[in-house]
């Protein structure tokens, strides 16, 4: 019996040590990598965004978002200021290529504030990327000549895509033919443009074509570290179940080893109701 039990015991230590071996933890130093996109539905007048990362829990501090006003995600060496700041220029009515600017020219710059080695490294405004969308779906995006390599953004039609510490299809990194701009961002535009439709021709719900978006990024190299957590949100005037709730889809896959296939999960799971309209509970 007292075999039995050690046995037991044992295995309950080595079952989470198999899990946690297949995803190796990043560097204790390493900053934060991550790709996201913002993107606007013309049609149903829908705001969203959604990100992944080789990080805990992602949607915390990325994604902000507000019905009829617009998206910003914020990240690299991230200054979480950036959301709200983003948000209440929207808000006044301000271009998207000008709030970019505004923000980034009187964001103070830690490193010059404390002349800090460690924080020179780390907090530095030049490692700053940021992306805004309006409610009419024009975007602008930063990334800073210091946001951890692989870095840079691209735009499509109503869709911005940013990345930083990005991976390359074979999965090696270094990149044995030396660097290279990535192909991480383009993909997830093309991803997101090439799903607005099914293969019957029905439109997509927006939260499809983010997740599309993801895994087109994904597939073009990802987080060179892996992956770990992702997030969504969907906002709409009154368009969330309930009344009063522009809210229409807020999901966080918090620690998965495959988060986007579990975010799509969760999208595909969601009632109708929860993409678009309002129904009780």
């Amino acid at each position: 019996m007292r075999a039995s039990i050690k046995l037991a015991l044992m295995a309950l230590v080595l079952v989470p040590l198999a899990v946690s071996a297949k995803r190796p933890a990043p560097a204790a130093q390493e900053i934060p990598g991550t790709f996201s996109i913002l993107g606007f539905d013309p049609t149903t007048g829908e705001i969203g965004a959604a990100v992944q990362s080789r990080v805990f829990a992602v949607g915390n501090g990325v994604l902000w978002a507000e019905a009829g006003v617009g998206a910003v995600a914020t990240q690299a060496i991230v200054d979480v200021s950036y959301g709200p700041q983003g948000l209440e220029l929207l808000r006044r009515g301000m271009a998207p290529k000008d709030i970019i600017k505004t923000i980034w020219d009187r964001d103070p710059d830690p490193r010059a504030a404390t002349g800090d080695a460690e924080n020179q490294a780390n907090w530095t405004k030049y490692g700053r990327q940021f992306a805004v969308i309006n409610a009419k779906g024009e975007v602008a995006a930063y990334t800073g000549p210091r946001a951890p390599s692989e870095s840079g953004d691209a735009q499509g039609k109503f869709c911005t895509a940013q990345g930083n510490t990005l991976g390359r299809p074979d999965g090696k990194w270094p990149p044995a033919d030396g660097m290279k701009p990535s192909l991480v961002p383009a993909a997830m535009v093309a991803g997101f443009e090439k799903s607005e439709t099914d293969a019957n021709g029905r439109r997509n719900h927006i939260s499809l074509r983010l997740v599309a978006a993801l895994e087109a990024g994904q597939a073009a190299g990802g987080d060179r570290r892996g992956q770990q957590s992702a997030a969504l949100i969907v906002v709409k005037k009154d368009a969330g179940v309930w009344l009063h709730n522009d809210v229409v889809l807020r999901l966080q896959v918090d620690d998965s080893p495959e988060p986007i296939k579990e975010l799509r999960r969760l999208v595909e799971k969601s009632p109708p109701a929860r993409r678009g309209g309002r129904g009780g509970q």
